[in-house]
């Protein structure tokens, strides 16, 4: 794991400073952590907390680290191409949880192996259950655009939230 996750029950809670904490982790087969790293410094930068829980963690260490730090969001990243399968897998197994089922959920990078295809890989991921896709392809200014969004207070009688489908290029 690395960096190695926060030891003890308590953590400081990023949102009396209006950052929020971020929970960020690769899929279970992606080894890889500079992808992470960068995350991670690009969150703090914003303003966030991050919680990084490193690469190839498993769903049920994943599901674990949501329960004991309590993020407002899950950055889960795949350079490896394996997005999509993992990715419909575990989030799969976190909207069965009922105390886990409205996190807000994203997933980004390399979700697949085949260049400019996977960006089918984003409608069957919203399905699945992801609350944002973010194909690599796109760049990382979609997936800024969203968090800045997701910081915007909403009023609950605004009616419906946009699709969030901020994914595969959206051109914005």
């Amino acid at each position: 794991m690395y960096p190695p996750a926060p030891t003890g029950d308590a953590l400081p809670d990023a949102r009396q400073g209006g950052g929020q904490r971020v929970l960020v982790s690769s899929v279970s087969s992606d080894s890889h952590t500079w992808n992470l790293v960068f995350l991670q410094l690009m969150l703090e930068e914003l303003g966030h907390e991050v919680i990084n829980i490193g690469s190839c963690v498993p769903d049920d260490l994943l599901i674990a680290e949501c329960r004991r730090t309590s993020p407002d969001m899950v950055v889960i990243s795949s350079v490896n191409g394996h997005g999509h399968l993992d990715g419909r897998r575990l989030i799969a197994r976190l909207r069965a949880e009922p105390d886990l089922s409205a996190l807000p959920v994203v997933i980004g990078g390399k979700l697949g192996t085949r260049g400019a295809q996977n960006r089918a890989h984003g409608p069957e991921l919203i399905a699945a259950g992801f609350d944002a896709v973010f194909e690599d392809t796109a760049g990382v200014a979609p997936f800024r655009r969203y968090l800045e969004d997701a910081a915007r207070p909403v009023l609950e009688s605004a009616g419906p939230a946009r699709p969030a489908l901020a994914a595969t290029g959206d051109p914005r």
